[in-house]
C-alpha cells in the first residue's frame, strides 16, 4: 500500500522530503514500487527540480532493479523508503533475505541476468548493505 510523501519539520533549516511504502512481495510490486518512486519524484519535482534531467530516470530504474531483486531474492515482503538529501536522494530497500548481494558474471544472449547489481554501482554515488534481524537494507544514494 502505498504512502504519501510527506514534509519532515525535524531539521529547521532545511525541509526533508521522504516516503514509505511497503509492498507483498508481488512480482507486479516490482511496477508498484516504480509507481511509488515516480509519485515521490513528481512531488519532489515541484520542490526541488533535479540538477540533470537523467537523475529522475536513474532513480526509477535503480528503484525498479532493486525491487525486481527483492521479489526474485527475497521470500516475502519488501519496504522501499525514498528521502530526499541536501545533495541528492537516498533510497532504501529492505526485503526478507539476509543474503548480500553479490555481482554475478553478464553473460550476452542467456538471458539470466547478471548486470543489476553493477548497474546499481555504476549509476550511484555510493552504495552499502546493512544486514538487520529480519534481512537486509540495501542503501543507495544517487544525485539529484
Amino acid at each position: 500500500m502505498a504512502t504519501e510523501p510527506r514534509w519532515d519539520d525535524k531539521l529547521p533549516s532545511e525541509e526533508t522530503y521522504t516516503q514509505t511504502t511497503e509492498f507483498a512481495g508481488e512480482p507486479s510490486d516490482v511496477t508498484g514500487s516504480r509507481l511509488a518512486a515516480e509519485g515521490f519524484l513528481l512531488a519532489l519535482t515541484r520542490a526541488s527540480p533535479p540538477a540533470e534531467p537523467e537523475h529522475w530516470d536513474d532513480i526509477l530504474l535503480i528503484v525498479t532493479e532493486l525491487a525486481a531483486n527483492a521479489v526474485q531474492y527475497a521470500p516475502g515482503p519488501f519496504t522501499l523508503h525514498l528521502r530526499r538529501t541536501f545533495d541528492g536522494v537516498h533510497v532504501t530497500m529492505h526485503d526478507t533475505s539476509t543474503t548480500p548481494p553479490a555481482p554475478r558474471p553478464f553473460r550476452p544472449g542467456r538471458n539470466d541476468g547478471g548486470v543489476g547489481w553493477h548497474l546499481i554501482h555504476t549509476l550511484c554515488d555510493q552504495v552499502s548493505v546493512v544486514p538487520t534481524e529480519k534481512g537486509k537494507d540495501i542503501h543507495v544514494f544517487m544525485p539529484w
